[in-house]
């Protein structure tokens, strides 16, 4: 790391953002299951983790600022891999979705962007054994 002091507040700040993204995202979708709501709450509710996911974001990057050539290095090749195979997905569902009826409850915006963090997650890991 090249910035010990920042390394250390984005390693602590990281997984507390994460975590609380990932609670605010899931209370989210527990509450709009709930149909009696009204548009403004269901808004509300819709844009809940939107804050937490910023926080997130920031942190990550600063983790990234604050690591070593290496370490942004092999980031980078994991965008490399996850950006092309998001376009590979993303082109396919749309040619299919022209092709056949594709369910929404399995195809929906709602359930195909978790993909894309596990994309990241590979090319990190693709990356990470390359450079071992």
């Amino acid at each position: 790391m090249t910035n010990p002091s920042a390394a250390r507040r984005a390693g602590r700040s990281l997984p507390i953002s994460a975590g609380l993204w990932i609670l605010c995202y899931f209370t989210a979708r527990g509450v709009l299951e709930l149909r009696d709501l009204g548009p403004g709450l269901r808004i509300a509710a819709a844009l809940l983790p939107v804050a937490p996911f910023a926080w997130f974001l920031w942190t990550f990057i600063g983790h990234i600022r604050a690591a070593d050539e290496l370490e942004r290095r092999i980031h980078l090749e994991a965008l490399a891999v996850a950006f092309p195979v998001t376009m590979l997905l993303l082109m396919t569902l749309g040619l299919l979705q022209l092709a056949t009826t594709l369910s929404m409850d399995d195809w929906s915006y709602r359930h195909v962007w978790a993909f894309l963090p596990a994309f990241y997650l590979g090319g990190l890991a693709l990356a990470r054994r390359r450079y071992q």
